[in-house]
């Protein structure tokens, strides 16, 4: 096998059938409007050319799956520790990967490539936001064996034949020190989540209204008969009965995607290493090295601690400031004891919190302007001098600000940051609270800044960069800061850590 893997190779031969679905899928995200046109004048079309038609396009994309699976290729250069892909019909890219950069390697398995019996394998390294190898189709041994070369860090390692890795790879995760069980993913299901599944309910329900009043607009449905009857229903029990129908899709909706991403997780030791498995339908394996990781979150709330349940997100390197969902780790359901042992492997102890800094009273005073006074001002003289009628909903400002005001209130409250000589802890949230644990040797740089009006005050804000993200503090005690930001650097400077 170790020959086999420095040898250029194509994917397994079943693989064209994923590439022809992956190729209906990025060709139907183009042409849908068309399809939506035929589908709405379907009776108009000659039967005869729209099966004639259908029957190419397929041909077609058969052929294009087919050619995408003779031209991409992949394979180890073993003399300059490089992993390459070479791919394209027309337009023929080469990937070259450095082994020493690779950041994690993914084994997935969707609900298609299950039924067919291959797996992906993704290649992320800290160049890009995005994957940069992806392997559609290959087997199970032959995706561990090359996830076991590609992580091998140290060109010295001793290298295993294909068997020795999937056995391993099999132990290990039999051995799995962590299990989440069903009934923890049920609690995370209906304790987290509500403001973005909220979000995309809300989205979901504007785009049917938009669509649906154009809809009435060329249909003979009189909008006179509409009022009438909204008109005869209690404005108090709608209300009532909108907020129980949001707030049961919200705990299926978050139910269901827990359920069904987080399924059979768990969490095993690997040479040093988290391996990772878990997934319903379409299943995830990956590996978490301690030395990569660059943000750890810790994230629970009211609910979550009287259930002893917490989330653990790990981040690791990027190219990307902005956090890349797709690119954080997640451990859900962890109670107390699980997160103690994930984090002796990942740190070799638990984090403490040290000295504290709080904000300066400016910040809550800025965030209260901000979110409550401008938008309040704003709404009113938009009712006064362009529509009178928003004054009909002055109630609803009253809510608003109750709501805004209770968030920014805890949110300041929560707003912290630890430090001590091992870790560096931002603590933030108003409902749900975020712990984010740095370790000081893998930053890369800092960047400390001070209105003139904030000197008398002394205080100042702090950003800490690191290649998973940034870190900001703002309005805290700028001595204190200035103190530790000279030991960080003196840390940065005689670290040795290998964190890419």
């Amino acid at each position: 096998m170790e020959d086999f893997l420095y040898q250029p190779q194509r994917q397994s031969s079943i693989g064209i059938l994923i590439l022809f679905v992956d190729t209906v899928q990025k060709w139907g995200r183009g042409l849908w409007p068309i399809a939506v046109i035929w589908l709405f004048k379907f009776d108009e079309l000659n039967k005869v050319y729209l099966l004639l038609g259908s029957i190419l396009v397929v041909i077609i994309i058969g052929i294009v799956a087919y050619l995408k699976y003779l031209n991409f290729t992949f394979y180890l250069d073993k003399e300059n520790e490089e992993f390459i892909i070479s791919e394209g019909i027309l337009n023929k890219t080469k990937t070259i990967i450095q082994l020493d950069k690779i950041q994690q390697v993914d084994i997935n398995q969707s609900l298609i490539q299950r039924l067919i019996g291959v797996y992906e394998l993704n290649v992320d390294t800290a160049g890009s936001a995005e994957k940069e190898g992806k392997i559609k189709a290959i087997s199970h041994s032959l995706a561990l064996a090359l996830k076991g070369r590609l992580l091998e860090s140290d060109k010295k390692t001793t290298v295993l034949s294909e068997e020795q890795v999937v056995l391993e790879t099999e132990s290990a995760e039999k051995d799995s020190f962590i299990k989440i069980s069903f009934l923890s993913l049920l609690k995370v299901g209906i304790t987290s989540n509500y403001v973005k599944t909220l979000g995309l309910i809300l989205a979901f329900f504007m785009t049917v209204y938009e669509n649906s009043k154009n809809f009435l607009a060329e249909s003979e449905f009189k909008e006179e008969q509409f009022d009438a009857y909204v008109a005869q229903r209690s404005v108090i029990s709608s209300i009532v009965l909108f907020f129980i129908v949001m707030f049961a899709l919200v705990l299926i909706i978050n139910l269901l995607r827990v359920v069904f991403k987080y399924f059979d997780y768990k969490v095993a030791k690997q040479n040093g290493s988290l391996l990772l498995t878990f997934g319903l339908l379409s299943t995830k394996n990956t590996i978490v090295k301690p030395e990569k990781v660059q943000i750890t979150t810790i994230t629970s709330n009211y609910f979550q601690k009287k259930m002893n349940i917490l989330e653990i997100k790990i981040k690791q390197a990027t190219s990307s400031d902005k956090e890349n969902s797709k690119t954080v780790i997640e451990i859900p359901g962890c109670n107390k004891t699980e997160k103690e042992a994930i984090f002796d492997l990942l740190f070799g102890k638990i984090p403490q919190k040290g000295v504290v800094l709080k904000p300066n009273y400016r910040k809550l005073v800025f965030s209260i302007f901000l979110s409550m006074v401008l938008p309040t001002v704003a709404f009113f003289a938009f009712a006064k001098y362009i529509q009178p009628a928003f004054f009909d909903y002055a109630y609803g400002v009253l809510l608003y600000l109750l709501f805004v005001g209770v968030i920014v209130y805890f949110g300041f409250q929560n707003n912290r940051l630890y430090i001590n000589n091992d870790f560096i802890i931002k603590q933030v949230g108003a409902w749900d609270i975020d712990n984010m644990i740095i370790e000081p040797s893998k930053i890369q740089a800092i960047t400390t800044s001070q209105l003139f009006w904030h000197k008398k005050a002394d205080i100042g804000s702090i950003i800490i960069h690191t290649a998973g993200g940034n870190l900001a503090f703002q309005l805290g005690d700028f001595s204190t800061v200035k103190h530790y930001v000279n030991l960080w650097l003196y840390k940065i400077e005689t670290s040795n850590n290998n964190w890419m």
